[in-house]
């Protein structure tokens, strides 16, 4: 066989220290922090829970199950693939845990090949057959009837047979390109004239066709289109013997790094897309027991070593199942449906002049998504500002849309109509790179002013700015959010979004808009706190006086609320904290470095992760000390990368009845016991249950309660 370099690249070298202690920086006692690749795995294990538990319907199980595997896709292209860089680099400085990247990259392979059991088992031995008795059925071509077979084998010559293009392997030839997360056929095949064996690759062209495509009179059974191709072999390769086949995918390193000495960003992301396509092979599941000729020759070529081979039992790429999820009906299936209200001071009848504006004039508003409506707030608010003739300007950060969004054809429109509309749009948002492109290009054809954020950062805020001409004065209206001006999601994960036309804070977002557009850089800012600025040294100096105020006549507490806690110096802050007998509660949905209940150093510390029907998204900052509360919302994460890397926002909640609202969410989050975890000190996240029968569901409670204020007479709602 054909021998090619093992896994050259084709893309832009990155950065591989950037997750490792730099030089001159004391490296931390290990003992006082959790893996953060290892706590990432941990997140998804909980996710994995959530598809084996019994107690959830089982569509939504079927759901969690593909979420589990688009995640770990993503981890391995990013994460794992960072991990094997460093590892050849010879990266030898230590992450806060004290281990090596090829410390790491053992430890990560022997825990996922032992989830990836419990995963195809939950799928093919539980979901499969339970869905099948409910009449969903994913079928196998042995399977079908006669009937039935005749069916897609019509269908595999009119339809399937024209996209495939065999490929050859050995003899000679190059090894074939293999995209990245496609799920291909290596076979076996026996020469009966020269009486040799040869091994080709056929590409399932799941791009292109379903991968489980529907029986013709039957919308609810499908067959995994590479099991049609697979009973149809004979045909692709005429006059040769089909000894044996398998089913193999391959995952490529799709991280790479924009110069910050480009010239021309724009034409610089672009240039890095192309190239990850072509991105090292970091994975290579196949299929279990394939024929150890085809294995051989796969993980030869692709010059792998055996922690990036994963056997899988049964189907792969099991992302795929989300256009299963999809099918219409099975409503008994499925959670409860769910509609999101329109904030009750937002309705029609809930103020006189009837305009988002209007309310924010009258105090401060606080939206939760996705118990209340993303369209009739945030939408509403832009697009009523591109229709009322006294605003003069729109400003809006961009980190993740959607084609179906409104708000971006709003700064089109608003320019059309003769306002200055400015749309800060972060290109190098992972994943999500060429639809921002595409937005930037039809932005900048209308005339919109796009810009690109700043060299080195990404920008991460979520802000919109509107200037309003009052009378002779000019007035600021601002939304800051802990979520993407995205719709879609908007419906998925909760997030939170302040509307306020403080003075203060309207001349701290003018200051972000200009610092992301132009040459200012300012030195601090009024109440926001903003990263790379202000915002480490913000939290850690309301952790200060959090301390400095504790007393067992008045004890203080920290709440938090966030994605992932990583950050060392942060983490190490909330230990002094609870060194000092303060109370500090966590809620962190996934990454988890810190380790509570170490004696004398984080007894007083609790840590919950909470998952769900939706997806825990909103970042809250609380700080109970002497008799008052000072609390943040917005964009970071306690991450390196957001307090260093990015451009992020955090805005301090001051009104005394949203301040209620938002603690009320953290009493919430922190008291379930329903879909939460809590972390032990040995990094063992045990599920919570309830005590005495005494439920608690936060989600479901926050949908109670968002209905119960949508069905109250117009006024600013309690919590």
């Amino acid at each position: 066989m054909a021998k090619r370099a093992p896994n050259a690249r084709g893309g832009g070298r990155k950065t591989v220290e950037r997750d490792t202690i730099p030089e001159g920086v004391e490296v931390p006692d290990k003992a006082l922090f959790f893996n953060r690749e290892l706590s990432w795995l941990l997140f998804n294990d909980r996710v994995l829970q959530l598809a084996e538990d019994s107690a959830v319907p089982l569509l939504e199980r079927l759901k969690f199950c593909a979420i589990y595997a688009r995640n770990l896709d993503e981890f391995f292209m990013i994460r794992v693939a960072r991990l094997h860089e460093q590892h050849r680099a010879g990266v030898v400085r230590l992450v806060p845990d004290g281990a090596t990247p090829g410390e790491t990259l053992d430890k990560l392979h022997a825990r996922i090949r032992e989830q990836g059991l419990r995963h195809s088992h939950c799928f093919e031995q539980v979901l499969r057959p339970a869905l099948a008795e409910k009449g969903l059925r994913i079928l196998s071509m042995k399977k079908l009837d006669a009937e039935a077979r005749a069916q897609i084998n019509e269908r595999f010559r009119a339809q399937i047979f024209p996209v495939l293009t065999p490929l050859a392997i050995g003899l000679g030839r190059h090894f074939p390109y293999i995209s990245n997360l496609s799920v291909s056929l290596a076979v076996l095949l026996r020469d009966p004239v020269a009486e040799v064996e040869n091994v080709a690759r056929v590409k399932v062209p799941k791009e292109l066709l379903p991968r489980f495509v529907p029986l013709k009179n039957d919308a609810t059974s499908f067959v995994p289109l590479e099991d049609i191709i697979a009973h149809n072999l004979g045909t692709l390769f005429p006059g040769m013997e089909v000894l044996d086949y398998g089913v193999f995918r391959v995952t490529r390193d799709a991280d790479f790094t924009v110069s910050e000495d480009a010239e021309d960003l724009l034409v610089a992301v672009q240039d890095e897309l192309r190239q990850r396509r072509f991105g090292d092979v970091i994975r290579l599941e196949l299929q279990a027991g394939m024929n150890p000729t085809l294995r051989e020759s796969l993980v030869e070529a692709l010059g792998l070593e055996p922690r990036q081979v994963y056997e899988e039992q049964g189907l792969l790429a099991l992302a795929d199942l989300h256009s299963v999820v999809a099918t219409p009906g099975f409503s008994e299936l499925r959670a409860t449906s769910w509609t999101p209200v329109t904030q009750p001071r937002l309705r029609p009848e809930g103020d006189t002049e009837g305009t988002v504006m209007a309310a924010m004039r009258r105090g401060d508003l606080l939206v939760h998504h996705p118990y209340e409506s993303f369209a009739t707030s945030v939408e509403r608010f832009v697009t009523e500002a591109v229709e009322n003739p006294d605003v003069l300007a729109i400003k809006q950060t961009v980190y993740r849309t959607s084609d179906s969004s409104p708000l971006v054809p709003a700064l089109i429109h608003a320019t059309e109509g003769g306002k200055q509309a400015v749309c800060m749009v972060e290109l190098k948002a992972r994943f999500d790179e060429r639809t921002n492109i595409q937005w930037a290009l039809a932005l900048e054809e209308a005339g919109v002013h796009v810009v690109y954020g700043i060299p080195g950062l990404k920008t991460h805020a979520k802000a919109i700015l509107i200037v309003h001409r009052e009378g002779e004065k000019i007035r600021h209206y601002v939304h800051i959010g802990t979520g993407n001006y995205n719709p879609k999601t908007a419906r998925l994960y909760t997030d939170l979004g302040l509307f306020t036309t403080d003075p203060d804070i309207g001349a701290d977002v003018a200051d972000l808009f200009n610092y992301l557009t132009g040459f200012a850089r300012p030195e601090t800012f009024r109440k926001l706190l903003v990263a790379p600025i202000n915002l480490r040294e913000g939290l850690l100096e309301q952790i200060r006086r959090t301390v400095a105020a504790h007393s067992k006549e008045k004890p203080s507490r920290i709440l938090m609320k966030m994605n992932a806690l990583v950050d060392p110096t942060l983490i190490r802050a909330l230990y002094d904290a609870s060194r000092a007998g303060v109370k500090v509660e966590l809620n962190v949905r996934g990454i988890c470095c810190l380790r509570p209940g170490v004696p004398g150093v984080s007894e007083n510390i609790r840590v919950v992760s909470l998952l769900g029907r939706f997806l825990e998204h909103s970042r809250i900052y609380c700080f109970e000390r002497g008799g008052e509360t000072r609390c943040y919302i917005g964009s970071a994460d306690l991450m390196p990368r957001n307090l260093d890397h990015r451009v992020e926002a955090l805005v301090p909640v001051e009104d005394p009845q949203i301040l209620a609202q938002v603690r009320d969410i953290l009493e919430r989050s922190l008291a379930d016991n329903t879909h939460a975890w809590e972390l032990d000190a040995d990094g063992t996240w045990r599920r919570r249950t309830a005590k005495n029968g005494e439920k608690r569901w936060a989600q479901g409670e926050l949908m109670e309660r968002s209905v119960r204020l949508a069905q109250a007479p117009s006024g600013r709602p309690l919590p």
